[in-house]
């Protein structure tokens, strides 16, 4: 479907241009034919966000959950555009020991932004450094209110969650970001990451830093979760992390994981969880295609080049942005992802789908890989037989 003339002439950036560097991630996201096939159970919901949707400045949003291989959904999204002037509003919440956490934030957390950006006349003024201010000051303090209401529920709820935000004008758009859920901004095909994965595990640089802080704040990590329990180090709720650090140890020696002599060496200075996120201002270029938000369901098991290249392709064969989104979360599936998938796809309105050329350098580029690793292979199978003689 091709967008109309007014529509491609929005969204064109002001200022310099956000440069559209091929980046690569580091995790593994090839599977092995031996793995079992997962039964999983999905539904494709768009919430909040028909694909008809076109709040600001003609851009059109698309979304999905999908529930895999697990007892429970955990993950919730959510798309606005009222209380904002001028911007619009899109989050990922990927949650974890229950969902409590998520739907506590899905409203809580976007009410405390729009108080602190007062209504999106912050977001329009560009001051970055108030703005960046201002969203940490949003974020802590919906994190301070689901504590306190996790503390005062009756049953014991130790639920967290991530959360992934942006905001989306005119010519600007600005990622607040807390776990590892990703944002991935596609210019002319190319995938740009906009975010790092806060996780206590790696060698790149945020997660060093994230290392660093968890053993400085008193914790400790084994194989790569905190205290050997959870595999993202900021995030929302989390409560044994946090207020109750002191019980979390106690709860530990009476379940056996590890002993009283143990705990008496451990000081905690600081929380060893955070809700604190990184802020970040993007200016798109007169390249930008589309926005593409997921939690982590999509990105284990599909890259951002490979994301970005299936969304265009879709794009191009329908220009329905719903649907490219839904057949994204279905090729995660059919990749055998075990987790739960949400997708948010914010088409900025000023591609003409209809008219852009199939990517034909993917496929080259895919048989070149496949060559060098049949090489690869070949010349393994090689030395191994001279190694045997």
């Amino acid at each position: 479907m091709a967008l109309s003339t007014t529509q491609l002439q929005r969204f064109h950036a002001a200022g310099a241009n956000f440069s559209c560097s091929a980046k690569t991630t580091t995790r593994s996201h090839f599977l092995t034919t031996a793995r079992a096939k997962i039964q999983c159970r999905c539904s494709a919901i768009a919430i909040d966000a028909p694909s008809s949707l076109t709040d600001v400045a003609g851009i059109r949003w698309g979304s999905t959950s999908l529930q895999g291989a697990r007892e429970e959904m955990e993950d919730d999204l959510v798309i606005r555009s009222d209380g904002l002037d001028g911007f619009s509003f899109a989050a990922v919440f990927d949650g974890h020991g229950g969902c409590s956490s998520v739907k506590f934030l899905r409203d809580e957390l976007y009410k405390e932004c729009v108080a602190a950006l007062e209504g999106g006349s912050v977001l329009k003024g560009g001051d970055f450094e108030a703005i960046k201010k201002l969203l940490r000051e949003a974020f802590g303090n919906a994190d301070r209110k689901l504590l306190n209401w996790l503390e005062t529920s009756a049953e014991e709820d130790e639920s967290g969650s991530t959360a992934t935000v942006v905001f989306v004008g005119n010519d600007m758009l600005y990622v607040s970001h807390v776990g590892d859920s990703s944002v991935v901004l596609s210019c002319s095909g190319k995938a740009e990451v906009l975010t790092e994965s806060h996780r206590p595990y790696g060698s790149s640089k945020a997660s060093l830093q994230e290392i660093r802080r968890v053993r400085e704040a008193g914790g400790w990590i084994v194989n790569g979760r905190i205290c050997g329990d959870i595999a993202v180090s900021r995030a929302f709720g989390d409560i044994r992390f946090k207020t109750k650090k002191n019980e979390m140890l106690k709860k530990g020696v009476v379940e056996g994981k590890w002993s009283e002599k143990f705990i008496s060496r451990i000081k905690f200075n600081e929380d060893l969880i955070i809700a604190y996120p990184e802020v970040f201002k993007v200016t798109p270029g007169s390249d930008a295609e589309f926005l593409l938000l997921a939690s982590d369901g999509l990105w284990d098991y599909m890259n951002s080049s490979e994301a970005v290249s299936f969304v265009r392709n879709q794009l191009r064969q329908h220009g329905d942005v719903q649907l490219a989104c839904e057949a994204l979360g279905r090729a995660a599936l059919d990749r055998r992802s075990q987790d739960n998938i949400s997708i948010v796809i914010a088409d900025l309105g000023q591609t003409d789908w209809q008219n852009l050329p199939l990517q034909q350098q993917n496929f080259v580029y895919e048989l070149g890989q496949a060559l060098a690793t049949i090489g690869i292979v070949s010349v393994g199978i090689w030395m191994s037989s001279l190694l045997s003689f």
